[in-house]
């Protein structure tokens, strides 16, 4: 496959699960959330707000009160991310004016909480995964984050906090507390979504037996491993280093194995968020 192709092909893959993405959010906020008056966070949950005060499609102020941040976003962040996020809030502007007319599949408001967080979770972590956005408040999130001492995380629960609470006052306090059970279960499924369901864990070993814990990890886990050199900073002797990536299944067993052959060794587990290039597959274990 030639560059060109394989350019081609990236944009194709990517811009096809960002609709994905956004269509899922779409059934999940107009078959499961708002018409049980529950929202979202952020610029979405403002929208259903603003949508039932006003009696307007939701879809129009999805799309038109994203644009200044997009804007924002396209000089602070660059091109492709805001291509990206337009691309999304678009499909999902125009998905949940499309499903405006289906009935809702359930009256059960723990129900829809649970179900509609859930799909919503899983469409906005495919929009995220894919390089994009649906959100305002996380390209503002982005950017403060680079000037205040806040993570993204944290600036993003604060404004959700917020906006969360205001629902008491439109749509009653009992449909606020399903608000934030429908946010946690949507930022849950958003982690599994970006991350995977393997969680990978990257595993560093210090031990004075790194050739016999290799070929041991290497027959009974199948995980290709790295030897790095290191000196001690106390003694100055030379410490034999192994670089690892297992999944989380697979930590227990990694345990064992290093306690059989060197129960002095020194290990430290650290989680992956992403892994890019080389092979996390297992080899063949004979």
């Amino acid at each position: 496959m030639t560059k060109n192709k394989k350019k081609l092909f990236k944009i194709i893959k990517r811009y096809s699960f960002l609709f994905l993405g956004a269509s899922l959010a779409g059934v999940g906020l107009e078959i499961f959330l708002v018409p049980n008056a529950i929202i979202d966070g952020g610029i979405t949950g403002i929208s259903i707000m603003a949508s039932f005060l006003s009696d307007l499609p939701l879809g129009i102020f999805l799309f038109f009160l994203n644009i200044p941040f997009l804007i924002f976003g396209y000089t602070q962040i660059g091109k492709t991310f805001a291509f990206s996020t337009l691309f999304s809030i678009t499909v999902l502007a125009i998905a949940v004016t499309v499903l405006h007319p289906v009935p809702q599949l359930t009256q059960d408001t723990l129900l829809a909480t649970v179900f509609g967080g859930f799909i919503l979770g899983m469409g906005v972590g495919l929009v995220v995964r894919y390089g994009g956005s649906m959100d305002g408040t996380e390209i503002v999130a982005i950017v403060a984050s680079k000037k205040t001492s806040f993570s993204v995380g944290e600036i993003v629960m604060i404004i959700n906090i917020v906006i969360l609470s205001s629902a008491g006052l439109v749509f009653g306090w009992d449909r606020a507390m399903y608000s934030l059970i429908a946010y946690f279960v949507a930022y849950k499924v958003i982690d599994i979504t970006i991350e995977g369901l393997e969680e990978s864990k990257a595993v560093m070993i210090v031990s004075e037996k790194t050739e016999e814990i290799a070929e041991v990890l290497l027959a009974r886990l199948g995980r290709g491993v790295t030897f790095i050199e290191g000196r001690g900073a106390y003694t100055g002797q030379l410490k034999g280093i192994l670089y690892s990536v297992v999944t989380r299944l697979e930590i227990s067993k990694l345990k064992s194995i290093i306690d059989e052959i060197d129960e002095n060794a020194f290990v430290t587990i650290s989680d992956v968020h992403e892994v890019v290039g080389g092979q996390l597959k297992k080899k063949a274990i004979h």
